[in-house]
């Protein structure tokens, strides 16, 4: 049976070339850059050759190099723009990543991965173009992100309109997220989630910071008609009613999952094998045995 991709990743580059357009609104990839800094940061190694698959704009792989994190980085990226000195850069698509086995020592991916139709499948092949013992680091959106507005506007459609419809794209949850590391072949997997909070004036000045930022509804099966005027007014007052902090500012979630695993090496810590313990778990806690 044939059944419709989630996502229409030929609108999603469309939003994101509008989005550059208009000046790109930064503050949530440099935030996510910042993080990857820390990040790497703790890892006491350099890497020769690495990749960024699929994170928008340029700006992760220049951290990388003026850092001295890496050597020699590939972008690749949905929409191609600016780059710079050291940093080859090609038009593609994470989910059919044009790389072969075995090619760099570490990749890396911001803020992208949320839309992949077969994230499975993406995983895969990001794990398989990673030498041994080579290190995947990404971010995505997931779990919580976008919580409020999405209740707003369904209670909103459903009191205005007598029905709802999808709006705001479903993200991954982060217990799926390790499933998903594991699937796809990642030795010492570890996803953590880090929420974020952002606060606005209003409703319509973060649906303004999602369309700068390209991350508006991109749905195969989403509604192609507009939200009556009616309707958007009454999410905003819901909106300003359950999530306002006293000063009157809005929240705005957004939960940031990180992806980090390794490809398989010798080298690597193994668990141990069933029953090799010298010592018995009781005896450990000191409690009696039951």
């Amino acid at each position: 049976m044939n059944t419709l991709p989630l996502f229409d990743r030929s609108l999603m580059r469309k939003r994101y070339l509008r989005a550059i357009a208009n000046g790109y609104e930064r503050f949530l990839l440099d935030y996510a850059i910042a993080d990857l800094g820390e990040r790497l940061s703790v890892i006491t190694r350099r890497f020769k050759n690495a990749a960024d698959v699929g994170t928008v704009l340029p700006e992760a792989g220049r951290f990388l190099k003026e850092a001295g994190i890496v050597e020699e980085l590939v972008h690749l990226t949905p929409v191609a723009s600016e780059t710079s000195v050291g940093i080859k850069q090609i038009e593609g698509d994470e989910e059919a990543l044009p790389f072969g086995a075995q090619e760099f020592d570490l990749v890396i991916s911001l803020l992208a991965l949320q839309s992949a139709n077969d994230l499975p499948g993406a995983l895969i092949q990001i794990s398989r173009s990673l030498v041994p013992d080579g290190l995947f680091l990404g971010c995505m959106l997931g779990g919580n992100t976008l919580t409020e507005l999405r209740q707003v506007l369904m209670q909103a459609e459903a009191e205005i309109e007598g029905g709802i419809s999808p709006r705001v794209a479903p993200f991954v949850e982060i217990r799926d997220a390790g499933a998903l590391m594991q699937r796809a072949g990642f030795a010492l997997p570890v996803v953590d989630c880090e929420p974020l909070t952002v606060r606005y004036s209003s409703m319509f000045n973060l649906m303004h910071d999602l369309r700068a930022m390209g991350l508006t509804n991109i749905m195969t099966e989403r509604r192609k008609v507009p939200f009556k005027r009616q309707t958007l007014m009454r999410a905003a007052e819901l909106y300003a009613e359950q999530f306002a902090d006293p000063d009157g500012r809005l929240r705005a979630t957004f939960d940031l999952v990180w992806l980090l695993g390794w490809a398989p090496h010798e080298s690597q810590q193994k668990p141990m094998r069933p029953g090799s313990a010298k010592m018995r778990l009781a005896d450990a806690l000191k409690v009696k045995d039951v």
